[in-house]
């Protein structure tokens, strides 16, 4: 069996053989997939330590999913780190000591934003269609993302608001998230959107959604994502960008496309719904 080469692929490895691991085992691969900057940071005694387990057990896992040993399991969140970007002022820094010419930098800045809309649609063509058949037989469907991720987030909450009534936002407008939270129930469904780094809030958002027995969603840059181990589907999408910011050009063209496939999908109904919604808007004096 040939070892997994990168995390996403180490993710899906385990994932699938989850439910067969020890205890020990299942401690180690989830502290693991959950902290992978520290995989590639520190010692496998001090996460050993951090995991709860002994050190010889991470050595075994790594053994067991196919590695020859520690460094080589280790070796795939080092690459993984070093391809990434690095923090926001040192990428802003880069473009001004670059200072390339305006055509170079739109040429490489559309070449980029095109590879990542390209990149959506195979990772992503047999989850959309199993989301969007969830979404069709959901309850309530309560969205969630903030900093970066409330603006998609928004969007998403907004063009399904138009013909879906029972759809709600989540956010922390005067510190209202936990009260939000503590209303969650079985059977609601939570979409969480968000790319690293992750903010504290939608993993706060994922773990009490799981705890309360609520189907989740995750949008998200990896399936090694903190809130794609608590979901239930799982949509990706690249934020690799030319900017000193991650791009977010893919993660609102995959809200867009769940939205028209959620509408499709919804038949007469929603087209109703729409049309009474935009009728509202117009005898309102929404739109100039």
């Amino acid at each position: 069996m040939s070892s997994p080469h990168s995390p996403d692929e180490l993710i899906q490895h385990i994932q699938a053989q989850y439910a067969t691991l020890s205890p020990q085992f299942k401690a180690s691969a989830r502290y693991l997939i959950d902290h992978p900057a520290q995989v590639s940071t520190l010692s496998a005694r001090k996460l050993a330590l951090l995991a709860g387990v002994q050190p010889a057990t991470l050595v075994r896992l790594a053994q067991h999913l196919g590695f020859a040993g520690w460094d080589a399991l280790k070796s795939v969140f080092t690459r993984d780190l070093q391809q990434r970007p690095g923090g926001y002022a040192a990428r802003a820094q880069s473009l001004v000591d670059r200072t390339e010419p305006d055509q170079t930098a739109w040429h490489n800045a559309i070449h980029q934003q095109t590879h990542n809309l390209h990149a959506l649609e195979p990772g992503n063509r047999q989850a959309m269609q199993r989301a969007v058949s969830h979404l069709l037989q959901a309850g309530r469907v309560l969205v969630a993302g903030f900093r970066s991720c409330h603006a998609p987030a928004f969007s998403l909450y907004y063009l399904c608001s138009l013909f879906r009534r029972d759809i709600g936002l989540l956010h922390n407008a005067g510190g209202t998230l936990s009260l939000d939270l503590h209303h969650l129930q079985a059977g609601d469904t939570v979409l969480l959107i968000s790319f690293a780094p992750y903010s504290r809030e939608i993993l706060q958002v994922a773990e009490t959604a799981r705890a309360r027995d609520c189907t989740v969603m995750a949008l998200c840059d990896s399936q090694v994502a903190p809130i794609a181990l608590q979901a239930d589907h799982i949509l990706t999408f690249p934020t690799q960008g030319h900017s000193f910011f991650p791009s977010t050009v893919a993660i609102q063209s995959l809200v867009e496309m769940l939205a028209q496939q959620w509408l499709a999908r919804s038949g007469e109904a929603a087209i109703t719904a729409l049309a009474q919604a935009e009728d509202h808007l117009q005898k309102t004096g929404a739109y100039l």
